[in-house]
């Protein structure tokens, strides 16, 4: 009888596969890659085209012995890795440290772990994809010799073990600007003006808006008193009654960003751990009486796309569970998608039929939760859109012009299953579905706010992922990975669900912006991924990428070491002795910032917080204000004192008080703010304002 060995990557596949295939076929897992580039060098040949060298990654020979071992009595071998770019790398290597080159081998790939598409992927086993095996080793090069020739310079600048990344440094770069927008943002004053009316006979009130006269906007208070005095004992009169309705579409089903978003936002959970659960979900799950199944498709892709037959039985099911009218009309075929990756599905339950309440007591907690998110989501993107009857009246009062709306919700559709995170509750004006033309209305009173324009949003890992994805930069499988590896190395860090910089980061990202432009230019970054999806398309070579980046980058390399002598950190005194022996303290560099350590180390070891000093007097004793972190690293100004003062802010203050309300004025951009917003007081900078 014939023997057939089918390799895949992870030991939990072995399971689910494994089960689907007779006792002639043998399934083993290479857990991973197997081999890679060198950490103790480069590895890449610059004389030579730029010609990789790969070596067996450290603690595989284990797992290559047992593969090889099954190989020599395999009549055939089907490498069966992951569906991407990186899947087909792996294969293309497991035939080189396996020595497969005169064996018989097949590539089968399969987008869902299920009996019919591992059973369909045998039948259309394939070679080896050289394309997208080239676009990832393409990937692979561009990202060492960015890490292995930028490093050292940060290394020389601030402190040995920093390292920087291709699309880690843009990615801190879109945080940084982010940070610094925030920072500038002066806010401006608004106030609005709602209307409570009520309506003969009614116990019921209408809230209505203020939507402008001659002049719109309602500046400051000085406007507001002016208009409520001419608002003051008019009639208000309906100008015009609108009925109509609004449909609500159904939303797509996920793709990796989405599903990351979504999960962030619905869950809580991490990108990386988003990521995690999802690839136990792809690659399997023990459910009772079935063995191990996989739940759902795979799990990298930025393609919306579904099977003709994950169509027919997501709409099958919708009909039979909540009837014909919650099924929607069929999509218009999109236009055709140049990109290899939409060979791929979007994220989707492998079989609709395993409800997540059917399969919940055999799921961990964030593996029910994560795959209900899912579900739902592949459901209602099938489902009808929802309709809303929606009333929307214009109002006039003393020639000044008000707006009131409601919407009430008419046929539920996809929303029966599914509503988003972040969906904003419908406005609920009921009496205004009673109300016409010639309604009359009585203002019962008029309540006007004040308001501060607000800046941009901190970033979290949701609105990352989105603004990366939005800016091309890096791919699906790479977010997870991006955003994780810039927490670790302290160059962000999370507060809450809010990102911020640390002075580590502020340190590096000048540092890439001044002498690596290029390299944190999103514009460049974001044409490089069209590069390599050009190499996945066969219209690049790969190795041109990579001979045109590589001379530039060289060159700023060069002129950045030079450069650093004359600015390298040293160790600096801080203007104060030990207290324990009385030699004098340097400002070092530690992975969370600046401390002050004494000269006298190894025989003193003593260490203690640097704060600097910023020139300025804390307006509530008098000490010195100074720069501090907090626990996780963001930075603020706070009196030297603390605990017994308590003092502290985000933004630098500017030693001088507020004319309006006494105040500390604060530096935003090129204007002086009053720390108090309700204040709203401002100024230019002085030119020598630092």
């Amino acid at each position: 009888m014939a023997k057939y060995l089918v390799i895949v990557e992870s030991p939990t596949k072995v399971k689910t596969i494994g089960k689907f295939l007779g006792s002639n076929y043998k399934v083993m897992a290479s857990q991973g890659h197997v081999r890679d580039l060198p950490k103790s060098s480069l590895g890449i040949d610059v004389d030579k085209d730029f010609e990789p060298h790969y070596i067996t990654i450290r603690g595989k020979g284990d797992i290559l012995a047992a593969l090889r071992k099954e190989v020599a009595k395999a009549d055939k071998i089907y490498l069966a890795t992951d569906p991407d770019r990186e899947g087909e790398a792996i294969s293309w290597h497991l035939i080189f440290a396996l020595k497969l080159e005169n064996k018989s081998v097949y590539r089968i790939t399969f987008n869902e772990i299920t009996k019919k598409a591992v059973a369909d992927s045998l039948k259309n086993a394939r070679e080896i994809d050289m394309n997208l095996v080239d676009a990832q080793q393409a990937r692979r090069c561009l990202d060492r010799v960015v890490g292995y020739k930028i490093s050292p310079v940060l290394w020389a600048k601030v402190k040995r073990g920093l390292s920087a990344g291709r699309v880690q440094s843009v990615a801190l770069r879109i945080v940084c600007d982010r940070e610094q927008e925030i920072s500038d943002f002066i806010p401006e004053e608004y106030w609005t003006i709602d209307a409570t009316l009520g309506v003969k006979g009614s116990k019921k009130t209408i809230s209505a808006k203020y939507a402008g006269g001659d002049d719109k906007s309602l500046k400051d208070k000085a406007a507001v008193d002016k208009l409520m005095k001419e608002l003051k004992g008019k009639d208000m009169e309906i100008t015009e009654v609108k009925k109509g309705e609004r449909v609500k579409k159904m939303p797509l089903p996920f793709t990796t960003s989405t599903l990351q978003q979504e999960a962030s936002k619905a869950l809580g959970f991490s990108t990386q751990k988003t990521m995690r659960i999802a690839q136990q979900l792809y690659e399997g799950v023990d459910i009772k009486g079935q063995g191990t199944v996989g739940l759902i498709s795979y799990l990298r892709t930025d393609s919306t796309r579904i099977s003709d037959e994950a169509e027919t039985m997501v709409r099958s099911y919708i009909g039979a569970t909540y009837g014909d009218k919650y099924i929607s009309e069929p999509a218009a075929l999109p236009g055709s998608n140049k990109k290899i990756q939409d060979a791929h599905e979007a994220i989707r339950p492998t079989d609709v039929e395993m409800t997540p309440v059917k399969i919940k007591e055999d799921l961990s907690r964030d593996q029910f939760r994560l795959y209900q998110l899912i579900w739902k989501r592949f459901i209602a993107s099938r489902m009808a859109p929802a309709v809303y009857d929606t009333v929307s009246v214009k109002l006039s009062l003393a020639g000044h012009r008000f707006s009131a709306s409601s919407s009430k919700l008419k046929f539920d559709g996809f929303m029966s299953v599914y509503v988003d995170a972040d969906e904003t509750k419908e406005e609920n004006n009921s009496l205004l579905n009673t109300i016409t033309k010639d309604t009359k209305v009585i203002v019962d009173e008029l309540h006007p706010t004040q308001h501060f324009t607000q800046p941009a949003p901190h970033y979290t890992e949701a609105s990352l992922v989105h603004a990366m994805e939005e800016l091309g930069v890096g791919r699906p499988s790479t977010y997870a990975t991006t955003i994780t590896t810039i927490l670790a190395r302290r160059y962000i860090v999370k507060e809450g669900k809010n990102i911020f910089v640390t002075e580590l980061g502020e340190t590096v990202n000048k540092i890439m912006t001044d002498a690596f432009p290029q390299i944190v230019d999103v514009d460049f970054t974001a044409n490089m991924e069209t590069l390599l999806d050009g190499v996945e398309e066969g219209i690049v070579k790969w190795k041109t990428i990579i001979t045109n980046f590589y001379p530039d980058l060289n060159d700023a390399v060069t002129k950045a070491e030079e450069e650093i002598e004359k600015v390298e950190i040293k160790d600096e005194l801080s203007g104060e002795n030990c207290e324990l022996c009385g030699r004098p303290m340097y400002i070092k560099y530690g992975p969370h910032g600046r401390f002050q350590a004494c000269s006298g180390f190894p025989e003193c070891r003593n260490t203690k917080p640097y704060y600097e000093k910023i020139g300025v007097a804390c307006p509530k004793c008098g000490k010195d204000v100074v720069i501090k972190a907090t626990r996780k690293g963001r930075r603020y100004y706070g009196c030297i004192d603390n605990p017994d003062c308590d003092f502290m802010v985000w933004q630098r203050p500017a030693g001088k008080t507020c004319p309006k309300c006494g105040q500390e004025l604060l530096i935003k951009g090129n204007k002086l703010v009053c720390m108090d917003t309700a204040c709203g007081y401002s100024e230019d900078k002085p030119a020598s304002q630092e």
